[in-house]
């Protein structure tokens, strides 16, 4: 990559960052984004302990493979090496985003997948939300351990944790932990009403395209 794509690209992910928190996504310290940088075997990432609000475009990270720092002024996101083991298994995914919102937290505190209560989240997700046990997230094996549960879905929620999602760029991955948390708030009020809610299965919707 070019000096501009890179600064252009550390400039995206503070937006997207931003934008998480307008979006009540975050709060504190917590979240992170990656992306994987094109042509190359590095990655771009959010540094640690520092609030989105204070970041600017120039405190991102670049990693390689191996979590080493190869560009930066901080540490890179504890998780790191989560953000690793996706992109290993996944050569589809380039950016990945994690968040804690509060109505997909509260279905991985039930132990409970997020069924397709709306339309775009099964578009997005290619299915149900599956939940991954509770485990300490700082390590590669949480990384491992978490990609057999989301396979090759796009969302897996973190149970009394948070929300992982991932796309082809940062605008999917950033649609589908929108169309996440959505379809959670939508499906639990509407557990109210009914213990059998309309869901949606994205394999019999035979859908070729995106929203």
């Amino acid at each position: 990559m070019t000096e501009f794509d890179l600064q252009q690209t550390k400039q995206d992910v503070l937006d997207y960052c931003l934008l998480s928190m307008r979006y009540g996504l975050n709060f504190n310290t917590q979240g992170n984004i990656s992306v994987r940088l094109p042509g190359t075997d590095r990655f771009l990432i959010t540094p640690t302990d520092l609030e989105y609000d204070r970041m600017t475009a120039d405190d991102m990270v670049v990693v390689d493979a191996d979590a080493n720092v190869i560009e930066g002024p901080h540490q890179p996101s504890s998780e790191v090496t989560v953000h690793l083991a996706v992109y290993r298994r996944r050569p589809d995914v380039n950016a990945i985003v994690h968040t804690e919102p509060v109505f997909a937290n509260v279905f991985g505190v039930a132990g409970q997948p997020i069924t397709g209560a709306l339309v775009n989240m099964v578009i997005y997700t290619k299915g149900d939300v599956p939940i991954m046990p509770f485990a300490l997230s700082n390590r590669t094996e949480f990384g491992d351990a978490m990609c057999d549960v989301m396979g090759d879905l796009n969302a897996v929620v973190w149970a009394n944790h948070g929300l992982l999602t991932v796309g082809e760029n940062l605008r999917d991955a950033f649609k589908a932990t929108v169309a996440v948390e959505s379809a959670a708030k939508v499906l639990l009020h509407a557990r109210a009403l009914t213990d059998k809610p309309i869901v949606l299965d994205y394999h019999s919707l035979g859908i070729t395209t995106s929203l």
